[in-house]
C-alpha cells in the first residue's frame, strides 16, 4: 500500500449533482429490499414473529454479552485516550477550520439526537424496575434503591457516548480532513484503500444503513408506546396496536416536513426548541418535587457512579446465571450500538471546526451530565415517593411502562399540563429523531452526498416509521429489543476495526501536520534572518572602501 502520508485524490463528495434522484446504486438497492423484505416477512407471518424474536434475542445475548461488554468498554476507553494524547490537537476539517454553530446549538442538537425520546420512555421506568426487583439483593430496599440509580447511570452514561464519539470523530475526520464521502466506508481508507468504493465498502454501508434504520425504529417504536400510552392516561384514547400505527403514520409526516426543511431551517430549530421544551419541563420537576432530595441525591448519583464504575462496566453475572443482564446492559449496548452510525454521523456533520479534544470532550460529558439529572429528577423522585409510601408507580412499570412517567407526574400539582408537555415533548423527540435520521440515510445511500433530492429523504423517512409499525405489530417491545441486538452485533465488529483505521489515519495526519509546522517555522525563521539583515543594511549603510581622494598628486 502507498504511503500514508500521500494526499487523496480531493474530490467534492459531498455535493449532489442531480435533481430529482441521486444515490449510491449498491448502497441504495440492498438496503431498500432487505428492509422491504424483513416489513413483508414480519406482515406476513404475524403474531409469531414474537416467539422468533424473543429466541434471537436470548441466543445473542446468551453467547455474545460478553463481547459486547468488552467492545463498549474498549470504545469508551479508547475516546478518553485519543481526548488526551497528541492527536486531540488535531482540528475537523483543518487547521483554518471554524465552528459552524455556537456552543449552546451543538449541545442542544447533540442531546437530541442521542437520546432524546429514549430517556423520557425510561427515566421513570427504569430506575423503578431496578428498585423493586434489582439483579442483586431485596427489592424496595434502601439499598435497592442505590443500585437502582447506579444501573440507570451505567446504562445512560457515558458508555453510550464513547460509542457515538467513536463513530463521530471517525466519520468527521476522513470526511472533513481527508475529503472522503461522508460514509461509514470511508473511515477504512487507511486499511482498504480505494477498496472502499468496492464491493467491500458497499457491504459496510450496507450494514450501516440497516443498523441505523433498525436501531432507529427502536426508538420511534418506543416513542409512540409513550405517546399512545400518555393520550390514553389524559383522554382514555384505547392504547392498541393500530392506534399506535396510525401515530406512526401521523408524526413521521411531520417529520417528513422538518426533513424536506433540512438541517439547518428544520433539524436544527427543533432541536432547539426540544431543549427550551425539555429544560422547562426539568425546572418543572425540580420546583415542584422533593428538590432538595434531586440536589442531594443528583451528588451522590454521580459519586456512586464514578465509585462502582468499573465493576459494574465489567460484571457479567457469571456467578448467577440469571438473564437480568441480558434484558438490560446488553440490549442497552447493542442499542447504542446500532443507532451510532445515525448518532455519529450526525453529530460529525454538525462538528466541522472542532478540535478532536473539544469534541470528545463535548460529545462525552455535557450530554452525561444532562442525562444524569434529569434521570434523578424523574426516577430519582419516583423512588423517592414509592420509598416514603407516597404513591404506587411500580404497578404501573409491572403493567405497561409506557405509562410510568404520567403515572409518576399524576402526583405533582398541575399533572394535566405536565402530562401535556410530555406528550408534546416525545412528539418533538420523535420528529427530530425520525428527520435527523433520514437525512443521515439518505447519505449513507447516496454516496455520502449531503445534500441529495428531497424525494429521497422523503422515502427513508417514511421508511423508518414503517419498520417501526412492523415491529410493534410483530411482537411490542420485545421486538424493538431484537432488532437492536441483531443488527447491533456485527456492528460492533465494524466499530472495532473502525478504532485501528482511524489510529492509522490520525497518525498519518498529526506527522503531516507537524512537518507543515516545521517548515512555517523554518520559512519564519528564514524571514526574520533576512528581515534582521535588511534592517541593519538600512541603520548601518556600508561604508564604501574606495582610496581617499589625493589631492597632493592632482596638484602634480
Amino acid at each position: 500500500m502507498k504511503d500514508e502520508k500521500e494526499d487523496l485524490e480531493i474530490v467534492d463528495h459531498h455535493v449532489s449533482t442531480k435533481k430529482y434522484f441521486d444515490v449510491d446504486g449498491p448502497v441504495f438497492w440492498p438496503s431498500a429490499i432487505l428492509i422491504v423484505f424483513f416489513i413483508a416477512i414480519t406482515l406476513i407471518v404475524g403474531k409469531p414473529m414474537d416467539q422468533i424474536f424473543s429466541t434471537i434475542q436470548s441466543a445473542i445475548s446468551d453467547n455474545a454479552g460478553w463481547f459486547f461488554i468488552l467492545a463498549v468498554n474498549f470504545f469508551l476507553f479508547f475516546c478518553f485516550a485519543m481526548a488526551f494524547t497528541k492527536y486531540g490537537k488535531i482540528r475537523i476539517g483543518g487547521e483554518g477550520a471554524r465552528p459552524e454553530f455556537s456552543r449552546g446549538s451543538w449541545f442542544a442538537m447533540l442531546f437530541s439526537a442521542g437520546m432524546g425520546i429514549g430517556i423520557l420512555f425510561w427515566s421513570v421506568g427504569e430506575p423503578i424496575s431496578h428498585f423493586v426487583s434489582p439483579p442483586i439483593g431485596e427489592g424496595k430496599t434502601l439499598e435497592s434503591a442505590k443500585l437502582a440509580m447506579d444501573l440507570t447511570f451505567l446504562h445512560w452514561g457515558l458508555h453510550a457516548w464513547g460509542i457515538y464519539a467513536l463513530v463521530g470523530m471517525s466519520l468527521a475526520f476522513f470526511a472533513f480532513n481527508k475529503k472522503l464521502p461522508l460514509t461509514i466506508s470511508s473511515v477504512f481508507y487507511p486499511v482498504l484503500g480505494k477498496k472502499i468504493h468496492g464491493p467491500i465498502g458497499k457491504v459496510i454501508n450496507v450494514l450501516a444503513v440497516v443498523a441505523t434504520l433498525f436501531g432507529l425504529a427502536t426508538s420511534l417504536g418506543l416513542g409512540v408506546q409513550q405517546v399512545s400510552a400518555g393520550l390514553n392516561h389524559l383522554f382514555g384514547l384505547a392504547d392498541t396496536v393500530t392506534t399506535q400505527v396510525l401515530l406512526i403514520a401521523g408524526i413521521t409526516l411531520a417529520a417528513t416536513a422538518s426533513v424536506v426543511a433540512g438541517l439547518d431551517a428544520g433539524v436544527r430549530r427543533l432541536s432547539e426548541i426540544n431543549i427550551i421544551i425539555g429544560a422547562l419541563f426539568l425546572l418543572f420537576m425540580i420546583l415542584i418535587g422533593p428538590t432538595m432530595f434531586i440536589f442531594d441525591s443528583f451528588t451522590q448519583n454521580i459519586g456512586s457512579y464514578v465509585q462502582h464504575f468499573f465493576s459494574q462496566s465489567f460484571w457479567t453475572e457469571s456467578y448467577q446465571q440469571s438473564s437480568w443482564q441480558n434484558g438490560w446492559t446488553v440490549f442497552y449496548w447493542a442499542w447504542w450500538i446500532s443507532w451510532s452510525p445515525f448518532v455519529g454521523m450526525f453529530i460529525a456533520r454538525i462538528s466541522r471546526g472542532r478540535t478532536l479534544q473539544e469534541f470528545i470532550l463535548g460529545v462525552l460529558i455535557v450530554p452525561t451530565i444532562l442525562t444524569f439529572l434529569w434521570l434523578t429528577a424523574f426516577g430519582g423522585s419516583a423512588i423517592f415517593l414509592e420509598i416514603n409510601g407516597l404513591a404506587d408507580i411500580s404497578t404501573a412499570v409491572k403493567e405497561n411502562v409506557a405509562t410510568s412517567l404520567f403515572v409518576f407526574l399524576s402526583n405533582f400539582p398541575l399533572r394535566s399540563v405536565s402530562s401535556i408537555v410530555g406528550v408534546i415533548l416525545v412528539i418533538s423527540f420523535f420528529v427530530t429523531s425520525s428527520d435527523s435520521g433520514s437525512l443521515v440515510v439518505d447519505s449513507l445511500t447516496a454516496g455520502g452526498k449531503l445534500d441529495a433530492p428531497v424525494a429521497q429523504r422523503i422515502f427513508w423517512a417514511v421508511t423508518e416509521g414503517a419498520v417501526a409499525a412492523v415491529l410493534l405489530i410483530g411482537g411490542g417491545l420485545g421486538a424493538l429489543q431484537t432488532a437492536s441486538i441483531i443488527t447491533g452485533l456485527p456492528f460492533a465488529i465494524i466499530l472495532i476495526l473502525m478504532v485501528h483505521s482511524l489510529l492509522k489515519g490520525l497518525k498519518a495526519e498529526y506527522s503531516n501536520m507537524m512537518d507543515v509546522k516545521d517548515a512555517k517555522k523554518k520559512k519564519s525563521y528564514q524571514e526574520t534572518i533576512s528581515e534582521l539583515i535588511r534592517t541593519r543594511e538600512l541603520t548601518h549603510p556600508k561604508v564604501s572602501k574606495k582610496p581617499p581622494h589625493n589631492h597632493i598628486n592632482e596638484n602634480n
